[in-house]
């Protein structure tokens, strides 16, 4: 520096220092070797050795190779152990993400709009948080769920000290076939949504419980779509023009890449997807799809006309960026080449989710054409391209609805056909409508509302069931909290509440428990999650739908009424009371696989299960009393399912039937589970679901 002098300090030849070098970049300059006898000569050897005489190996590999007899056995060409061992290194994996807060949110939360490019692998390893996950010294005691969450434990956290990496085990996974990949069906577009969503959730599941040390699961949709890519489970890969086979105008989607999958919409990120098609002349890309989700400055209000703004460019929203045309290539020169041929395009509308902000929900919303295009300037002064996208005639309603939704709950009184603006009389958090647009019956007999089940004597579990002993929330990984031990080490639910896995029994908190009334384990205790409707249906009576969407794994509610005898169920049943009970002994569906494939994420198969495990048969009567469940219909083909949960109550357990969304359900559409099938032919009705998979009586 200027001024400082000191015993090495020599003088220095004076220069101009207004006098502007010329420095090359880096990338420009080569590097130089020094030449014997300058410089010993340039060794590249094995980083285990063996070395030449007179050279030492650097830190790390001074450790000597994997599997060395013992760590620094490396020895250099003269046999002699030249050098110290050193502290064994800590593999960078085993640094986890510093988190923000309490509950940093994970891949559960957010829009791929805004995700990085990157889809890491290196998930694996389990570590603790906050110390909460102890070795368990002895499973002695533990009731079977209890015990296997301790070996579970013990499994995390020797694969964590190993440096172990989860990935996905696709040596025997066997995809979709070829021609499946390429045009799919309805069957084919629900299987692989149910499949990647099902693979999402665990790998949510798995970050909120830090068992993935290395925190690189930020975004689970993407590395879902990874695998799923990978594994041969996508579909519709072929583009096209058009509609694409086995997707319905209105369908939902909650991540962008689930519109990969599906053929939707092929980029993860870019809102314009194109394809190049041969003609006489030449060879010119044409738009098949884009997504519109308000990061340029689109019009989107009308439900038939949507103006939209080409890709590129800088600063088109005020973002910082320097302020750019945008140029007639790629996806814009696309949309101006359809604009000339007038070929249908697909539009996916991104509207922002009312119940979490931060997120997107996707709407289908079918076939536009360009009708117009121009050059329009932006408040940042850059040229933006825009088209006037007009929808095709004839098409079921999609955006629409979603418009005609947020009229209603500005004022319910504008909903046709409303009867009563909540049939609760305020017993949910949320109002629950009585509507009938369909002909003048003026409502459903009367019954008494209760939000919960009703139990008349004590449920004799074969095991003993007890409350946590967490002070505050309970935590995600905390194997201390006995009703995650009890859930086999898994916390039931995400960090935002949505189911992950169909289990034999799931244990949520109960009010015995001491943690906090919000607790994250208590999801089917805290009333309705979407706003519902109760409505009239065409040939089914009362049925129930949803203003709201709603994603997989959803809690819609708990089927809620008297618990009964059997003997008083045959009496019912001489009244009509049938057509109002829950029965847990009637047959159900056993081909239903709900659950991500563990192969998938890296598990070993027989780790999984979804057969109920009830104790004893429950019924279930709403004849009198019950909830909104009572008006769910019968479907070959639901939209819901249930499962059992056990929690403590008034100093004994007490199981509750919980309902939760088997895929995204776009609002109004009817919510139906399936009601299984009577042991006894003389309860069986007749099945009019309309399902291709109806069985042709159910109940």
């Amino acid at each position: 520096m200027d001024g400082v002098s000191g015993p090495s300090t020599q003088s220095q030849p004076s220069f101009d220092k207004s006098r502007v070098l010329d420095v090359k970049p880096l990338r420009t300059l080569v590097p130089m070797f020094p030449n014997p006898p300058q410089a010993p000569p340039f060794v590249c050897s094995s980083p285990f050795g063996p070395f030449p005489s007179g050279f030492t190996p650097f830190y790390p590999f001074s450790m000597g190779p994997p599997g060395s007899q013992a760590a620094g056995e490396a020895r250099n060409q003269d046999g002699a152990g030249g050098y110290a061992t050193p502290a064994a290194a800590v593999p960078l994996r085993s640094f986890g993400t510093p988190q923000v807060g309490g509950h940093f949110s994970n891949g559960d939360t957010g829009s791929s709009m805004e995700a990085s490019r990157d889809i890491n692998f290196g998930d694996g390893g389990v570590g603790t948080a906050s110390g909460s996950k102890k070795r368990a010294a002895s499973t002695k005691g533990l009731s079977p769920a209890e015990a296997a969450a301790r070996r579970k434990a013990r499994k995390m956290e020797n694969a964590a000290a190993s440096g172990g990496i989860r990935k996905p085990n696709l040596a025997n996974v066997v995809g979709l076939p070829q021609v499946q990949r390429e045009d799919g069906n309805r069957e084919v577009v629900n299987y692989v949504i149910m499949k990647f969503d099902g693979v999402r959730r665990r790998l949510s599941q798995l970050e909120d419980s830090k068992e993935a040390s290395t925190g690189l699961i930020k975004r689970a949709d993407l590395k879902a779509g990874n695998i799923l890519m990978t594994a041969g489970f996508r579909t519709n890969s072929r583009k096209r023009i058009g509609a694409v086979p086995g997707l319905e105008i209105g369908d939902i989607f909650f991540f962008r890449m689930e519109l990969c999958v599906v053929g939707l919409h092929a980029p993860s990120m870019a809102g314009i997807d194109y394809m190049t098609v041969k003609t006489d002349a030449e060879d010119e890309p044409l738009a098949v799809s884009i997504v519109s989700s308000g990061g340029y400055d689109d019009d989107a209000e009308d439900q038939d006309v949507l103006v939209y703004s080409g890709h590129g460019g800088g600063n088109y929203n005020n973002s910082g960026k320097a302020a750019s045309d945008q140029k007639l290539e790629r996806g814009n020169l696309a949309l101006d080449k359809s604009s000339r041929r007038g070929n249908q395009i697909r539009v996916i509308r991104g509207i922002r989710d009312t119940s979490n902000p931060s997120m997107k929900i996707y709407v289908y919303d079918g076939l536009y054409t360009i009708q117009e295009s121009w050059i329009e300037k932006a408040k940042s002064g850059a040229n933006l391209f825009k088209y006037r996208m007009v929808r095709i005639p004839g098409q079921s309603p999609g955006f629409g609805v979603w418009q005609s939704i947020l009229k209603w709950k500005e004022s319910v009184s504008s909903r046709p056909g409303l009867i009563l603006p909540d049939l609760t009389s305020g017993a949910e958090s949320l109002p629950v409508s009585l509507v009938n647009d369909f002909d003048n019956e003026k409502g459903p007999p009367y019954f008494t509302y209760l939000r919960s089940v009703k139990y008349t004597k004590s449920l004799n579990l074969s095991e003993p069931t007890y409350g946590c002993n967490c002070h505050s929330a309970c935590a995600a990984g905390d194997l201390n909290c006995s009703c995650i031990r009890k859930n086999g080490g898994d916390f039931p639910y995400t960090m935002n509440g949505v189911f992950v896995s169909r289990k034999s029994l799931v244990y949520e908190c109960g009010p015995s428990c001491p943690c906090f009334p919000n607790c994250k384990n208590r999801v089917s205790q805290s009333g309705l999650k979407v706003r519902l409707e109760v409505f009239k249906t065409k040939d089914k009576g009362w049925g129930l739908r949803s203003w709201d969407a709603i994603r997989s794994g959803t809690f819609i509610c708990e089927y809620a009424g008297e618990v009964i005898d059997k003997a008083k169920y045959d009496r019912d049943e001489s009244s009509d009371g049938g057509d109002y009970v829950f029965d847990t002994s009637r047959e159900f569906d056993k081909s239903f696989k709900w659950n991500y494939d563990p192969p998938l994420v890296g598990e070993d198969t027989a780790e999984l299960s979804e057969d109920y495990d009830i104790p004893a048969p429950l019924i279930i009567s709403a004849k009198d009393s019950g909830n909104v469940s009572r008006f769910m219909n019968h479907s070959c083909s639901p939209t819901v399912f249930w499962q059992p949960i056990v929690y403590e109550q008034n100093g004994e357990s007490q199981i509750h039937i919980a309902f939760y969304a088997m895929r995204h359900i776009p609002p109004m559409t009817e919510l139906t589970y399936d009601y299984g099938i009577s042991q006894s032919e003389s309860r069986r009705k007749r099945c009019y679901c309309g399902s291709p998979k109806c069985k042709g009586y159910f109940g």
